[in-house]
């Protein structure tokens, strides 16, 4: 089974994340999957760069741990409890 949704950094060991992104975005079996960058960058370049390659959001990392247990919470609520998938994305709620 394919994910509900793909949260992704940008500073990868071995590969940089826009190319994963770039690759999940072109991949017919992977590009209607969410794809949210988690980063530590707040850079506007690392910010458009990530949305020209068509990721659905992008969230610059919080500092301290209590402040990260709260974004993934609210992208939890965000992407799970809150949003309407458009038809044509039921399968993947």
């Amino acid at each position: 089974p394919l994910p509900d949704l793909i949260l992704l950094d940008l500073s990868l060991p071995k590969i940089d994340g826009r190319e994963v992104l770039e690759k999940i975005k072109t991949n017919a079996k992977l590009k209607d999957i969410p794809v949210i960058i988690l980063s530590g960058s707040a850079a506007e370049t690392d910010m458009t760069t990530s949305y020209d390659l068509h990721a659905n959001s992008y969230v610059v990392k919080p500092d301290n741990f209590e402040d990260f247990k709260e974004i993934v919470a609210s992208i939890e609520n965000f992407w799970f409890e809150n949003k309407e998938l458009h038809p044509k994305d039921k399968t993947f709620h």
